[in-house]
């Protein structure tokens, strides 16, 4: 029995300090009131422990103090008066029938509290049963860790000051007890100045490591966060959604961007037109250093085959007119809907309501809904849209090549270019340097958005990092990482404009999806589907003569704009930009972003060495993390070799049959007597070396095999079938190191 002076109760102390981090994120995880009174329990559990009370009046108090808080929390009566005790006894008895019928939601508060009283109870017995009796606590404190770890990826507990503690805590509890161990199976006496000599060191290791630990920067984190590959819907969940993890395709929420997602081929609706577009949710223009937010509502209603008064193309721009027909999913759960650029009306909806209904459009989101005639939003299943594919002229929009107040509403540019406080110089300067050269808004727009097809920018999914309280979220992506999704490309191309003072709005929607089949052959109608996976974003840039003009910055996506570079006008860019219309997105490119040119040569040295030094300057931390991790499973198995090394060596040897294996087997022999601790000494003869062999495994095995291999050794040669002869008395002593 361990003594009750001051290093014991350091040990309880630091017992119940472990045990109290598994009661910390209750409180704030789930219902659980009244914490302080469990708190105060297992003070007095581990108190009466370290005090060596005889078992009888431990069990006393500890019910006492049980039955009084359940009366405390959960009765009226006090705790003196009879009745509440037949109530309790009475609800005890029921709970056990509940239990017996497996019933767990029906049991009642009472009968939860006294189990979770139970259960710290089990768990300071437990503790005090590793600390005194094993003197080992590792599996407990290696919990510890795991659960609290896991309720930091998982829930809004922050496990931050949770970790040091626990590991100061842990380490402590560990050193002590290795003490401990170390002077019972050595049998010595020890002083108090003796353990103040192990004490002092520890404390000044286990400081030192924690300020070097919470002073030292912090790397990035090397594999993306775990949560969105676990959790498909995890929008609904308010916890996750506090914690910036992204749904699988689009969402509404983006004041927060960043962190990784995988794919979801769930259908979101089909639509019948002559070709693909981008189809538009919403858009946003404030961007706040994390995510994008939305200055204001401003609601319009219109009618079926009214006009949609949203930014419409000025008349100065040539147009095709084109119509859709929509067919929404079931699944398909927004209150608004999706819509081409450049829409005119709502033609047709179904079903059709009888009692009418009405249209309204945010004109500062441009979200347009749909409301019955109780004037609730819904979302037609079957709707038909008219619009305008713009025909932009090159020598059109390079026309703007500075704000002019007479041509642009001053609030207007003002919204469109505002910018954070806190943006990082760098940005604008990145931004300048891209267009240096260019002298109008459109040459500078298509430079910075051909800026990001650089090799060094990578589309991922999965492996995209989340900006820390003072990073940027643009700022990370264009000098950090510069690895991410539409969302850090858009971003970023929409704030490097602004700080140039040209107007641009992030746009939120999704691609023009998957061919499906012909709708009609005859007039050529095709049907395209539309899932999560083509929730998308994108730019659009204002030019006073041509509207809100789309871009497309994101590795592996083209616009569906239509742009003749017949006549470029005064464009600085002329001689680069006189091809034909930009090509339609298709979806497989996003398969592979970085996919040859076919006129390259199969092998290339250059682009090989590029895409090398890529890959090694993205992923220099994982693979100094694998080769050490590689390191360290390599050290681990040349420490355990004498474990392992006989069974490989048994295995070996057995498939082998010519007798002149005997030399290598013989070798291999004294290699693993010498690993398992029977050193042959210097000079001394191979005789007198396995009579000693002999003498400790009390056998004349070995014996027995050194005389056949000296005349092995003589002869250089074997009679035939001397291997198998001598390959039993090998494999036996093999077997003995094993033993």
């Amino acid at each position: 029995m361990m003594k009750r002076d001051f290093p014991s109760f350091l040990l309880y102390t630091f017992g119940f300090l472990l045990l109290w981090e598994w009661l910390r994120p209750v409180e704030q995880l789930t219902e659980t009131d009244h914490i302080e009174t469990f708190i105060f329990f297992l003070i007095l559990a581990f108190a009466l422990s370290f005090l060596h009370l005889k078992w009888i009046w431990q069990y006393s108090l500890k019910i006492i103090y049980i039955l009084y808080s359940i009366n405390r929390i959960h009765f009226e009566e006090g705790f003196f008066q009879v009745s509440w005790f037949k109530g309790f006894f009475a609800d005890l008895i029921d709970n056990i029938g509940v239990i017996a019928a497996r019933n767990w939601n029906d049991l009642s508060n009472e009968f939860r509290t006294l189990l979770f009283f139970i259960l710290l109870w089990l768990m300071v017995y437990l503790i005090h049963y590793w600390l005194i009796n094993r003197k080992q606590i590792f599996i407990f404190y290696f919990m510890t860790l795991i659960y609290i770890t896991v309720l930091d990826t998982f829930t809004p507990y922050s496990a931050k000051a949770a970790i040091v503690r626990t590991v100061v805590a842990g380490f402590a509890v560990m050193g002590m007890l290795t003490f401990y161990r170390i002077i019972q199976r050595e049998k010595v006496n020890t002083e108090p100045t003796f353990l103040r000599r192990w004490m002092v060191p520890l404390a000044g290791m286990i400081a030192f490591s924690v300020i070097v630990g919470i002073a030292a920067p912090k790397a990035a984190p090397i594999w993306p966060d775990p949560v969105p590959y676990l959790t498909a819907n995890n929008d609904k969940i308010p916890e996750l959604a506090a914690r910036d993890v992204h749904r699988i395709g689009y969402g509404t929420n983006d004041s927060a961007l960043g962190g990784s997602f995988i794919g979801d081929k769930s259908p979101v609706f089909k639509y019948e037109a002559n070709g693909k577009s981008y189809w538009k949710m919403e858009t946003k223009d404030v961007y706040t250093g994390k995510g994008w937010l939305t200055s204001g509502t401003t609601p319009i209603s219109f009618r079926q085959e009214d006009l949609v008064p949203v930014y419409s193309l000025p008349k100065t721009v040539e147009t095709i007119k084109e119509s859709a027909r929509v067919l929404t999913h079931v699944n398909y759960n927004y209150n608004y809907f999706m819509y081409p650029a450049g829409i005119n009306k709502v033609l047709k909806t179904e079903p059709h309501d009888p009692k009418g209904n009405d249209f309204q459009v945010d004109t500062t989101n441009e979200r347009i809904s749909f409301y019955n005639h109780e004037k609730a939003p819904v979302v037609p299943q079957v709707f038909t849209v008219e619009y305008e594919i713009p025909k932009y002229k090159a020598k059109d929009l390079v026309q703007t090549t500075r704000y002019d107040p007479t041509s642009i509403n001053a609030e207007f540019y003002e919204k469109y270019t505002r910018l954070p406080e806190g943006l990082p110089p760098r940005v604008k300067e990145l931004a300048e340097q891209i267009t240096t050269s260019k002298t109008n808004w459109f040459d500078k727009a298509k430079a910075v958005e051909s800026y990001f097809g650089k090799s060094e920018y990578t589309y991922d999914q999965k492996n995209v990092a989340v900006p820390d309280t003072n990073e940027d979220y643009v700022d990370q992506f264009l000098f950090d990482s510069k690895r991410g999704y539409c969302d850090n490309f858009s971003s970023s191309m929409a704030v490097m404009l602004r700080t140039l003072g040209i107007p641009t709005r992030w746009v939120k929607g999704f691609t023009g999806g998957d061919f499906l089949q012909y709708s009609d052959e005859a007039s050529g109608v095709q049907v395209y589907e539309v899932t999560n996976n083509n929730a998308h974003s994108w730019v659009e840039v204002f030019f006073p003569n041509q509207g809100w003009v789309p871009f497309e910055p994101t590795k592996g996506f083209s616009n569906e704009i239509t742009i003749n570079y017949e006549s470029t006008g005064n464009s600085s860019n002329n001689q680069q930009t006189s091809t034909s219309p930009v090509k339609k997105p298709q979806q497989e490119e996003l398969d592979d972003p970085k996919a040859p040119n076919d006129s390259n040569p199969f092998f290339d040295m250059k682009r090989i060495w590029a895409d090398t030094k890529l890959f090694l300057k993205n992923n220099w931390q994982r693979i100094i993390l694998l080769l050490l991790l590689f390191a360290g499973v390599a050290a681990i198995f040349y420490r355990l070799r004498g474990k392992w090394m006989p069974y490989f060596l048994l295995v070996v040897f057995r498939f082998k049959k010519k007798d002149d294996n005997l030399a290598a087997a013989f070798g291999v022999l004294l290699q693993q007597f010498d690993r398992y601790g029977l050193k042959r000494k210097e000079n001394q003869t191979l005789r007198n070396y396995a009579r000693y062999i002999d003498s400790f495994f009390s056998t004349r095995e070995m014996t027995r095999l050194t005389v056949i291999y000296e005349n092995y050794l003589y002869h250089q040669t074997l009679p035939k079938g001397t291997w198998e002869e001598s390959h039993e008395l090998w494999e036996n002593l093999i077997k003995k190191t094993i033993a």
